[in-house]
């Protein structure tokens, strides 16, 4: 009886597993692209099928899964609540080979923030951070740029780290912009305090700066501290600050980069009866609008959480994804509002 001809038959799995020098099942994720496996793996893997004669389309080498990091402080107030859900939503939209790890790191731990910084259990391509402006955390950042990963921070920059995308608002100009709301409506002469959240994080330093150098250049009548009380953003802490400064008289302004600020109003209420002291502060919080629509706060600087996680977010995928040689994508930061009790925006700050 007659035969036709034996069709050749096709590598097997086993096969292209011994080729690659790897599993059959990690075969079989790179070429059915059903999960994870570095970089060399999945390159052994394709160059071994294309050896071989695979019959089949084989992925892109360069389509392998793309790790990119965010870290952010274990902080819980309204801003940092919102950064995260803003940066969650925008996740969820991108390409599924695109992986995003989001951590929070407890804020104090700086030895915590620099291991995540510098030890992902995987190949990252990019990192989202928001951290403190200290030598530790620079010199790690310099380090995962050396390795070629893309970096942006957000909420703060990172000062002497030349390749790092800063997608926040320039805090110096929004500094600035609240001394002179300070000093256009003061009610009288005197002292104007500042509170900050961290001392050690870039964008408080700079907010202070920028009020305090307002304040010197346009308003002599009013008396800017020559440092602030860091608060940590606690209320308590706020309260007991701000109803020692009216004990103590000749307050006319608070200027408050951080959080904390129902202990403001709470040492407002309790010791400045006449609504003598002028406070300006940041973020268009829920209990924020309130203390506008009140009268009680007299501005907020608001920067946009929403805008700085989805510009982060673009900008390390376009690094990360980019293919060699090609035009590196820039930013040049986001921009921040500044709101009044007349021109509040409807609808929560943090949305059910």
């Amino acid at each position: 009886m007659a035969t036709g001809k034996r069709r050749k038959r096709s590598p097997r799995f086993l096969e292209i597993a011994v080729e690659a020098g790897v599993s059959p099942s990690t075969v079989d994720r790179v070429l059915n692209e059903r999960g994870s496996a570095s970089d060399r793996a999945r390159q052994n893997v394709i160059a071994a099928a294309r050896k071989l004669g695979v019959p089949r389309i084989l992925p892109s080498p360069a389509h392998a899964l793309v790790h990119i990091d965010i870290l952010l402080p274990d902080n819980r107030t309204p801003f940092y609540l919102r950064l995260r859900r803003a940066l969650a939503s925008a996740a969820a939209i991108l390409d599924k080979r695109i992986v995003i790890h989001r951590r929070i790191v407890r804020e104090p731990d700086e030895a915590a923030l620099v291991r995540s910084i510098l030890e992902p259990d995987y190949r990252r391509r990019g990192l989202i951070v928001a951290a403190p402006d200290t030598a530790r955390v620079r010199a790690a950042l310099r380090q995962v740029l050396d390795r070629g990963e893309a970096v942006a921070t957000v909420v703060s920059n990172v000062g002497d780290t030349p390749g790092i995308a800063y997608c926040g608002i320039d805090n110096y100009r929004a500094g600035r912009t609240a001394g002179l709301i300070l000093g256009r409506f003061a009610r009288h002469r005197g002292r104007v305090m500042f509170l900050t959240g961290h001392n050690d994080w870039a964008g408080h330093q700079q907010r202070t700066a920028g009020c305090r150098d307002m304040l010197r250049e346009t308003f002599p009548e009013l008396r800017p501290d020559a440092a602030p009380f860091e608060t940590r953003d606690d209320e308590y802490r706020c309260y007991v600050a701000v109803a020692e400064a009216l004990r103590s008289g000749g307050l006319a302004g608070i200027y408050n980069s951080g959080a904390g600020s129902s202990g403001i109003r709470d040492a407002l209420q309790a010791f400045d009866l006449a609504r003598a002291v002028t406070w300006v502060t940041h973020e268009l919080s829920d209990d924020h609008r309130q203390y506008l629509q009140s009268g009680e706060l007299s501005m907020v600087v608001d920067q946009d959480p929403d805008m700085q996680a989805y510009s982060a977010l673009r900008y390390v995928v376009e690094r990360a994804t980019a293919e060699p040689g090609a035009p590196q994508p820039v930013f040049s930061g986001s921009e921040f509002r500044v709101y009044f009790g007349e021109n509040l925006r409807d609808g929560p700050y943090l949305p059910s």
